[in-house]
């Protein structure tokens, strides 16, 4: 008998979408282990080329123009693509993605970005009989992801279900299961070990992301933080970006015992474990692999849109806060060498409810889908 396949779907515009297909992929594996799963960044695959220039295109807008992009965004907030837009996606990205389908067989197709979860619409109402399964990686729901050939929608929160409901879709197609992350992020390791391996200090530790994009701070948001480098510790993340990290390795204010600046890295994972603070831009994925960890979170310069979306959900869920003034860093700097032990154990109680307070399993009801295709041909 052949293996179920599901093949997921995702973009390069940013890691969170693709992280959460892995991620995904990672807990229908554990949780089934027969199942073949393929993460594939679709436009990627098929045209790496135009891709790469599409993608720094997007980055160099969000980066420089973000109020532009925010214009944009509430432009087509509550409408989905249009034909003529979505044929011209199609001709133009994503014309081979119908054989690529056929040489792959997949039992279950799930998408973590709008873009392929338009193209496999728009072939399943020319005929493609394979169940299609949306994941919004958002705490809030763009216009892009609805469809009315999407079987089922996962989703982050009851708001995002309602939003949709609102939009038309069945609730019935809706279930709350919060953003895929990987199991890892899930697990509670030895923080003392953790820290001896990764090399720091028994400190208490602020981790920043965002570096990636060249996100990670103004100039006065990171001589405030430094100004902390003798009471705490702290550790940016840069991602990709070789040139951020080069430069504030040059920049004196980074020289010191208490601050690691690290590229890109497979264990932000167990960064965060080790951390007691994350200063991060409020992107999805990032926020959801915080809620995992219980990681308190503070939010700068979020980008008009999906990201002010993000930052509305956590700070109404007392999970995050805004960094309005240099105040704000200054005060929850001093809570963290003042108040340690107390933030400890509300950050355990953080993590126990982000770990039993969704309503439904993500990998479980792609593997119902699974079941569903199996008896609807037999």
């Amino acid at each position: 008998m052949r293996r179920k396949r599901v093949l997921l779907l995702s973009e390069g515009f940013g890691s969170g979408h693709t992280r959460a297909a892995y991620a995904l992929s990672e807990n229908l594996r554990q949780l089934h282990p027969g199942i073949q799963t393929r993460v594939m960044e679709l436009g990627s695959f098929l045209h790496p080329t135009l891709a790469r220039w599409v993608f720094s295109a997007y980055r160099k807008t969000v980066s420089s123009q973000p109020k532009l992009y925010g214009k944009l965004y509430r432009f087509q907030y509550k409408k989905p693509l249009n034909p003529l837009t979505q044929l011209a996606l199609h001709r133009i990205f994503y014309a081979q993605t119908s054989q690529l389908i056929s040489r792959l067989q997949p039992d279950t197709i799930v998408c973590t970005h709008p873009f392929p979860s338009i193209v496999v619409s728009r072939l399943k109402r020319a005929g493609l009989n394979v169940p299609l399964c949306t994941v919004i990686t958002d705490y809030d729901v763009h216009g892009t992801w609805i469809s009315p050939e999407v079987n089922k929608y996962l989703v982050s929160s009851q708001q995002v279900k309602i939003k949709l409901m609102k939009r038309g879709v069945d609730q019935r197609r809706i279930d709350i299961t919060g953003i895929p992350v990987h199991p890892s992020f899930r697990q509670s390791p030895d923080k003392e070990d953790l820290r001896l391996r990764l090399g720091l200090n028994p400190l208490p530790t602020v981790m920043v992301m965002g570096g990636g994009w060249g996100l990670i701070g103004s100039d006065t948001l990171l001589t405030s933080m430094t100004q902390w480098k003798e009471e705490l510790q702290f550790i940016f993340c840069f991602g990709n970006n070789g040139k951020a990290l080069e430069r504030c390795m040059q920049d004196s204010r980074f020289q010191h015992p208490n601050i690691k600046l690290i590229g890109y890295t497979n264990e932000i994972d167990k960064l965060m474990e080790v951390s007691d603070l994350l200063v991060t831009k409020p992107g999805g994925m990032t926020c959801s692999e915080g809620l995992a960890k219980g990681i308190p979170m503070l939010f700068y310069e979020p980008i008009p849109g999906q990201e002010e979306k993000n930052m509305q959900f956590f700070i109404e869920s007392g999970c995050a806060e805004l960094i309005k003034r240099e105040e704000t860093i200054h005060r929850r700097f001093k809570e963290l060498t003042e108040y340690g032990a107390e933030l400890q154990e509300q950050r355990e109680m953080k993590r126990r409810n982000a770990q039993t307070g969704w309503e439904s399993d993500y990998s479980a009801i792609i593997w119902s889908l699974l079941q569903k295709e199996e008896q609807q041909s037999v």
